[in-house]
């Protein structure tokens, strides 16, 4: 008896290795439909607040019912019909699907037809050019995961382990990022995989994903921009001419969307409480769409006062500086080798080049980078009652456009020589604690030592 136990046991042993082989199986989806962003949790979250008729379904449910012109008609027809669970929108969304995204979404919401069928199927092996492309395959495969189970697969497959963990996460641990207008595909992107495949794509650059909720508030201008639906806050931006409300409005559904993501994370609870205020709530054809399926105002959030009103990210060399929190600050953005200044409700392009004084925003001292130069840093002057104390506080300074990742020598009265170097954008961030007397600082590149060779 016992050597047929360990007979067993032998070939169960020789068996394992096999059983899988082909590792696509790695990459099967075997989630139920809708598997797309509505799994049973958000489902249930959506469809009561059609029952409760809160203001994001009132203004969903007032442009689907008046036949308003959707410009994404197939998602919002097949989001229609899961939240009211009637079968009409979905006819219509399969028959609008005009792009993969939307093609795939009303595959997953409302059935796989033949022609949405090819459709997805060539999304299937279509080049990884983009994070958008990246989602649209992502999302076609899973779509199609019953009907083409092995190809699917391997298209997730190479999704996975080629373009994301073999390219673009090791650029975002070098210092790369992803642009910001792909934000909201790249959240789509995230769900997908995690949703349906249990792999957490954040994992593979941890740092990029920890500082992305701090860029993605400091990245907007401080004014909103006002429009005939709602107001808009108006993300970082360098063409001429009016803001692009389409931009603004996916910026917005990516915040949302990270929300949904990770809720207890600290960094997106600010974002919560950054993106809950009524007055941005987008309430347009195009926005109102992203705002009901990703939005909870349930979920609590932290107010974005308590953050910092700078964010300097060392990995890519930019920079972003608010005075204050308030609409009318001023604000400055050094992104890409390009400077922008706002206030008064205008943004401009400085050129700070061979300028000596400094652009002062919020207390943070901006200077055009040279070698040498040299500045002071003040005592504290702000005024106090007699017997008060000054707290103990940090005076910043940033000296832009100098070489990328070059060592400096800082020389500081009354101090030892240090050295600091320049990040990857040639910003090189100092910080001083408050002196008690006027303290000249001195900066030059570090000289390079050559050795000669003696014979």
């Amino acid at each position: 008896m016992g050597h047929r136990i360990w007979a067993h046991t032998l070939v169960l042993l020789v068996l394992l290795p096999q059983l899988g082989t082909g590792a696509e199986d790695d990459y099967r989806v075997y989630t139920e439909s809708p598997r797309l962003f509505l799994n049973a949790k958000r489902l249930r979250l959506l469809r009561r607040e059609k029952e409760r008729q809160s203001i994001r379904w009132q203004q969903f449910d007032t442009l689907m019912a008046g036949k308003a012109a959707m410009p994404e008609p197939a998602f919002a027809l097949a989001l229609y019909s899961q939240v009211t669970q009637t079968p009409e929108p979905c006819q219509r969304a399969v028959a609008a699907a005009s792009d993969v995204r939307q093609a795939a979404l009303a595959a997953d919401w409302c059935g796989v037809t033949p022609a949405l069928a090819t459709r997805l199927q060539k999304a299937l092996t279509a080049p990884l050019t983009s994070v958008n492309a990246a989602r649209d395959r992502a999302l076609a495969a899973i779509a199609l995961a019953d009907r083409a189970p092995q190809p699917s697969a391997q298209a997730l497959q190479e999704l996975v382990e080629k373009w994301w963990r073999a390219d673009l996460a090791p650029k975002l641990r070098g210092g790369g990022s992803i642009p910001r207008q792909d934000s909201y595909a790249l959240f789509e992107l995230l769900h997908a995989i995690r949703d349906n495949l249990n792999i957490e794509l954040r994992d593979d650059a941890g740092a990029y994903f920890k500082e992305l909720p701090l860029f993605q508030i400091l990245s907007y201008y401080p004014a909103p921009f006002p429009s005939p639906e709602n107001e808009f806050r108006v993300p970082f931006f360098t063409s001429d001419g009016e803001p692009d409300l389409n931009q603004a409005a996916l910026s917005r559904a990516a915040e949302l969307a990270m929300v949904a993501y990770d809720g207890n994370l600290l960094e997106n609870q600010f974002i919560q409480g950054w993106a809950l205020q009524d007055r941005f709530l987008m309430r347009g054809a195009f926005g109102i769409v992203y705002e009901f399926l990703w939005a909870n105002p349930y979920q609590p959030g932290l107010s974005f006062h308590h953050l910092p009103n700078l964010y300097h990210d060392k990995r890519t060399g930019r920079l972003f500086v608010r005075s204050n929190w308030e609409e009318d600050a001023s604000y400055f953005c050094y992104y890409d080798g390009q400077i922008q200044f706002f206030e008064e409700g205008k943004r401009k392009r400085l050129v700070m080049k061979g300028n000596t004084a400094p652009v002062q925003v919020g207390g943070v001292s901006l200077f055009s980078g040279q070698s040498p130069m040299k500045f002071t840093v003040e005592p504290d002057k702000e005024e106090r009652e007699p017997g008060e104390r000054a707290a103990p506080q940090k005076q910043h300074f940033f000296l832009v456009g100098l070489k990328p990742h070059t060592r400096f020598d800082i020389e500081v009265d009354d101090e030892e020589l240090a050295e600091a170097t320049t990040d990857a954008g040639g910003i090189l961030a100092l910080t001083f604690a408050n002196p008690p007397l006027p303290r000249q600082v001195r900066i030059r590149e570090t000289p390079v030592m050559v050795t000669v060779k003696q014979n």
